[in-house]
């Protein structure tokens, strides 16, 4: 037994130096340059297959200047809707959730109270006497245009009339406001409930009501928010607002799943700055209005305004590496046989965009030079 333990360990420490033997290392040399010491690479083509390497040169791409905003998904006053009522009643029936779809004209709940029948019965009888008043006011019309009776009975009748009518016309407008139709009131379908009933199409998203209790006068019973034309409601800080302009394009995240990036637009630009915060409000639509219901009002998001777009020399950003605040690349110095050579060279950088920063310093290159791309840090930080 002893001597399959040593068999075994004698087997693993083979096979340990074995896989030393053949992981070759990259060779470091430190020149001495004009300005100070750099460091030279050397990477044989079996380290740069294995590694995976690439070489890439200077690329001109767009790179945007950026004003930085945070705020929230909100939707337009004319999409949000508070259900009251103007004559209070106890709760009758309901049936709502928060969350839950309503279309426009749904009915939502039903009040009773007694006085809605006062109300009815007010306007049938005021309707009843119209009809009495209008023929006696026609009648005195004529009868004084013939001198048959006198004028202060033409006009008491003529008053009545009219006091009449406008109450007729008056009572009629409160049953609307009741959702009752006073040309189909009879006396048969008087009723002592009333609906309410969805203004928009939209979402539940308070009920504030329960069955059996009394709702009062303008107290909002329901609140509903159509999401179809949701927008962003971002704020800058006043000193960015010279750099913005209607139109320009807008990049923004939420805050639960920053790794997914959203368009959107400048739409309008508050002409007030806030006192307090010194901030101006910013109103955005989305590109794609279909993502819309992808996000609720109220969610936090954080955006890019991008206010100016200009061609900038750069490089991906695996072929930099900060180290001690600065910024290094591998340029290629020399390859042959298939070997290569970089030279460790500090770079100035610029903005990030897309995966490339800008490179700031590209006098220090020659033209058409060759960067390590992929695989720098591993060889920098080593």
């Amino acid at each position: 037994m002893k001597n399959q333990i040593n068999i075994f360990l004698t087997a693993i420490t083979l096979l340990f130096l074995a896989s030393c033997a053949t992981k070759e290392t990259p060779a470091v040399i430190e020149v001495a340059t004009n300005n100070d010491s750099e460091l030279v690479y050397d990477i044989s083509a079996t380290q740069f297959k294995s590694s995976a390497m690439k070489l890439g040169s200077l690329e001109t791409r767009p790179f945007h200047e950026v004003v930085k905003a945070n705020g929230m998904f909100d939707v337009p006053p004319a999409n949000q809707a508070s259900v009251s009522t103007f004559f209070g009643g106890t709760v009758k029936s309901i049936k709502l959730l928060p969350g839950e779809r309503v279309k426009k004209g749904q009915l939502l709940l039903i009040l009773e109270n007694p006085d809605f029948v006062q109300m009815q019965q007010d306007y049938l009888e005021a309707k009843g006497q119209l009809s009495y008043l209008k023929s006696d006011y026609e009648r005195q019309k004529n009868l004084v245009q013939d001198n048959v009776t006198s004028q202060k009975n033409f006009l008491k009748a003529e008053s009545d009339y009219t006091v009449t009518r406008v109450k007729v016309e008056s009572l009629s407008k409160k049953l609307a406001l009741m959702n009752i139709n006073s040309e189909a009131l009879t006396i048969e379908n008087i009723r002592t409930t009333i609906s309410l009933t969805s203004p928009i199409n939209g979402y539940i998203t308070q009920v504030n009501i329960t069955r059996g209790a009394f709702l009062n006068r303008s107290s909002t019973a329901v609140t509903i928010v159509d999401t179809d034309h949701l927008h962003l409601e971002l704020k800058i800080f006043e000193k960015d607002l010279i750099k913005l302009r209607i139109g320009q394009s807008i990049k923004f995240k939420i805050q639960d799943d920053k790794s997914q990036q959203y368009d959107a637009s400048v739409y309008l630009i508050n002409k007030t700055v806030d006192i307090e915060s010194r901030t101006v409000g910013l109103h955005g639509h989305l590109t794609d209005e279909k993502l819309a219901e992808r996000f609720n009002p109220g969610m936090y998001v954080e955006a890019d305004i991008y206010t100016n777009t200009t061609e900038r020399a750069s490089l991906p950003q695996d072929a930099v590496v900060e180290m001690e605040g600065k910024s290094y690349v591998l340029v290629l110095k020399s390859g042959s046989n298939g070997d290569f050579k970089f030279l460790k060279k500090e770079v100035k950088t610029g903005t990030i965009n897309n995966g490339f920063i800008e490179i700031l310093n590209t006098q220090d290159f020659e033209k058409n030079v060759e960067f390590l791309v992929t695989g720098a840090f591993n060889l920098i930080t080593d």
